[in-house]
């Protein structure tokens, strides 16, 4: 299993307790969209009605769909805190993966906090 599906999996069981299976599905699917505006080759990618990713590992090659991974988690990660702010998202990110290290903890700055749409 590639990495970020692990990560994806990991975001899906904890989102989903928190925004319940459709809200999560709909939260990826929205990140989904964002990343194949910078990472094309997601349209291969699908998202299954259970949340999980399908089709990652169709990507041409392990460095490609790693890139792809990373951007997909990171609109994900930018919605939640559009939608529940960043003190809430580091919380939650916290819980997932408690030895997560956060170097940095101060308030995003207007620009960034658009960035993430």
């Amino acid at each position: 299993m590639l990495p970020v599906m692990r990560v994806s999996e990991k975001l899906r069981r904890a989102l989903s307790t928190l925004a319940g299976s459709s809200g999560f599905r709909s939260l990826l699917t929205r990140a989904l969209s964002l990343a194949k505006v910078e990472v094309p080759a997601l349209s291969a990618v699908q998202i299954k009605p259970d949340g999980s990713l399908e089709g990652l590992n169709l990507l041409a090659d392990q460095h490609h769909s790693a890139e792809a991974g990373v951007i997909l988690i990171a609109k994900l990660l930018g919605l939640l805190i559009v939608f529940i702010g960043q003190s809430l998202t580091l919380k939650f990110v916290r819980d997932v993966w408690p030895d997560f290290p956060v170097a940095d903890t101060e308030p995003l700055e207007k620009n960034d906090h658009e960035r993430a749409r």
